[in-house]
């Protein structure tokens, strides 16, 4: 389709004005620039269409047949262009902002800190999702994630949050069957469950001192907890946020195997894709979350 070239913006700003207030006066004060500037525009605009839009009479204007006719259109579409110029500026710093992490850091860390994000940024919601699976950001749907791992991700921008309190743990049926470890190392030699990434045992045991690891074998879950049910369950020994267990253990459903301990590297993350790194929601929240983190850090 082939569009006859548009006259210029500020003609057709000088027209709808002129036209609203039948006073090139009137319009050129509302425009910010003199009364000869508003004339001539609107010539220019008569001789880009062809066609009288005023007729001047005495020391005033008046719409021609062919203005009247003109006007609602001009008028409609600046209505439009400020609408929607209106509907960008609100989305791009305000709305929905979507979260997804896990059952376990939206119920231990994050919901109970909600209030002061909301305080901060009323013209944005949160949508909390929660999930153990991965996202996928291609997908769309989700803007941001809360993750628990090393915190490397190809293709997303990726920042520590917090890390918790880690320990392993097992079901009373193991530790009855292989006694309690008398050490560590002796737990490379248990049957394991692990986490997605299939990481979480091997850098606690580089914690303790142990290099000799052997590969990873036994189930794995990308849901914690799924991994959680399948430690108490007897299908091993899990490696899982203390706070996470602490009932457990203490009803004797888990056996805590060792000492709980903060895994600097394997912690939650906050990661969403490097394309949305300008984006201004994602930006707010981001600044947020880690400034909520870094105050607690300077407590302890």
């Amino acid at each position: 389709m082939v569009y006859r070239k548009l006259p210029p913006l500020n003609s057709l700003r000088a027209f709808e004005s002129a036209a609203r207030h039948l006073s090139v006066k009137i319009a050129a004060e509302e425009l910010c620039v003199t009364p000869g500037a508003v004339s001539q525009r609107l010539r220019n605009l008569e001789d880009h269409l062809g066609v009288k839009l005023f007729e001047r009479v005495n020391r005033g204007i008046l719409l021609t047949q062919a203005g009247r006719e003109y006007l609602p259109s001009i008028r409609n579409a600046f209505r439009q262009i400020a609408e929607a110029s209106s509907r960008v500026a609100v989305s791009a710093d305000a709305g929905i902002l979507t979260v997804s992490t896990t059952p376990f850091f939206a119920s231990a860390w994050l919901v109970p800190r909600l209030n002061s994000f909301q305080e901060d940024h009323p013209s944005i919601d949160l949508q909390v999702l929660t999930s153990g699976a991965l996202v996928d950001f291609s997908r769309g749907g989700v803007d941001v994630a809360v993750r628990h791992g090393v915190g490397r991700y190809p293709g997303l921008r990726s920042y520590r949050v917090v890390s918790v309190e880690m320990v392993p743990v097992a079901a009373p049926s193991i530790v009855e069957r292989l006694g309690m470890p008398q050490s560590p190392a002796e737990l490379t030699r248990w049957p394991q469950v692990h986490d997605a990434d299939r990481k979480g045992w091997s850098l606690w045991f580089q914690a303790q001192g142990i290099d000799e690891i052997n590969l990873p074998r036994g189930p794995s879950f990308d849901d914690s907890g799924l991994l959680l049910d399948a430690v108490i369950a007897g299908q091993g020994a899990g490696l899982l946020p203390a706070a996470m267990v602490a009932l457990d253990v203490e009803g004797g459903r888990l056996v805590r195997l060792a000492k709980p301990m903060h895994m600097e590297t394997f912690a939650y993350y906050l990661v969403y894709p490097e394309a949305k790194h300008d984006n201004p929601k994602i930006s707010v929240f981001r600044d947020w979350i880690l400034g909520a983190a870094s105050l607690e850090i300077g407590k302890n």
